[in-house]
């Protein structure tokens, strides 16, 4: 068994990103039954958005020109000659020296190139007094400034968020073409595992917990997850289960023994499933280097740690990577980060990249970042941090102080 030829983290991305293929059964689904589902094909706007010239503020439509020179010690004087209603097409219209009153999103009458907003002028009996002077198009959206007719919109493998599903509702669209929904199978394999529902352990047994981990992470993306349960380390029975959750999902996530021969088993399992097979078998990261990618007749296999931190941690850095490529959704940039102060010393060694549970706050306009030290089979370390310290391979570790890149939770 080749073990440990480890691959760096930038390594993995790129071989995640070149071998993972995305599905493609696609469907028709309503817009508002649409969120977080990937677009299949790109929407091009059959409209302008909007279709009309609009006001963005309640004020007085006028000639941007017959405001020059107005200010609170001189002002400028126009006539109101009429007002717009929401949802109407303005019948007055605007001439050198006069205004009309606009509400908010009303549309702009002829002759218009402006609005004025209400706090900077005065409606006296009729005359208007402005109180500064606008420029041409100063608080106006003209008519396909949002969305211009014959554009694309959103590309495929847009994934539709509540803006994009908004910004399709405006041009009257209401059902979309997207990949359907992924379904992954998870698979704990250990002797000492038993269910997550096991009222008293005996001695030497542990809980599933990583199921629950695992598959609250997936369902947070907006992926099935189907259980298959927890299998003995005895290869056959392995296999065996392995390939049944194969056929039944899109991606299969194993959750390894806690024995060197249940290692080897997860190994040689995942090979039994189909060509290509392992491609990435151990990463230069802490926690998590038994980490294994394989690709299975177009399937991906995930061979997760045992140990609740690491699986969790390796399964959103990469297991997200894998499951968003899976599903049609262009990836153009890693987990989300942002800087943030590390409130104190952390080592690290060259040549390995870290990742530290740690906990986000604020303090005086700055971000803080305070590590959660504790060993990867913890789970509480889980439940206090909010966030992922990144300390790249190229450090020797950070100091109290320095800006350091963080992963926030979602």
């Amino acid at each position: 068994m080749q073990f440990f030829k480890v691959k760096t983290v930038e390594e993995t991305f790129t071989l995640i990103d070149e071998k993972i293929p995305a599905i493609e059964q696609t469907e028709i689904r309503e817009l508002f039954r649409a969120l977080h589902y990937i677009l299949a094909s790109p929407v091009t706007a059959k409209e302008n958005v909007p279709s009309f010239d609009r006001s963005t503020v309640d004020g007085y439509a006028v000639r941007a020109k017959d405001t020059y020179g107005s200010s609170e010690s001189m002002p400028g004087f126009l006539t109101v000659a009429g007002e717009v209603k929401m949802g109407e097409v303005p019948t007055a219209e605007v001439t050198q020296g006069t205004a009309v009153y606009v509400p908010t999103g009303g549309m702009l009458p002829k002759g218009s190139d402006s609005v004025i907003m209400i706090e900077h002028c005065e409606d006296v009996d009729t005359l208007l007094n402005t109180y500064r002077q606008i420029a041409p198009g100063e608080n106006v959206i003209r008519a396909g400034e949002d969305i211009r007719e014959g554009e694309i919109l959103l590309s495929r493998g847009t994934k539709l968020r509540p803006q994009e599903l908004g910004a399709l509702a405006s041009l009257g669209i209401t059902h979309v073409t997207v990949f359907r929904k992924l379904k992954v199978g998870y698979l704990s394999s250990g002797d000492e595992i038993v269910p997550y529902q096991t009222e008293t352990l005996r001695e030497g047994q542990i809980r599933d917990i990583n199921y629950l981990t695992i598959a609250g992470l997936a369902q947070e993306w907006n992926v099935e997850v189907v259980y298959g349960g927890i299998v003995r380390d005895d290869f056959a029975e392995f296999r065996e289960r392995a390939r049944a959750l194969y056929d039944e999902a899109d991606c299969l996530i194993l959750s390894g023994g806690s024995s060197v021969g249940a290692k080897d088993y997860t190994t040689d399992v995942i090979q039994s499933l189909g060509d290509p097979g392992v491609f990435v078998h151990g990463i230069s990261i802490k926690p998590g280097k038994p980490t294994i990618l394989a690709l299975a007749n177009e399937k991906p296999v995930i061979g997760l740690p045992g140990h609740p931190a690491s699986a969790m941690i390796i399964f959103k850095l990469f297991g997200e990577r894998v499951l968003r490529k899976l599903k049609g959704e262009k990836c153009d940039r890693k987990p989300e980060r942002i800087l943030a102060k590390i409130t104190k010393n952390i080592p690290s060694s060259m040549g390995r990249a870290d990742y530290i549970r740690a906990r986000l706050f604020e303090k005086e306009g700055e971000w803080w970042a305070e590590p959660i030290i504790g060993k990867s089979g913890l789970i509480t370390t889980l439940v206090k941090s909010d966030c992922l310290v990144e300390i790249s391979s190229e450090k020797e570790g950070v100091s109290q102080g320095e800006w350091i890149p963080v992963i926030p939770s979602r």
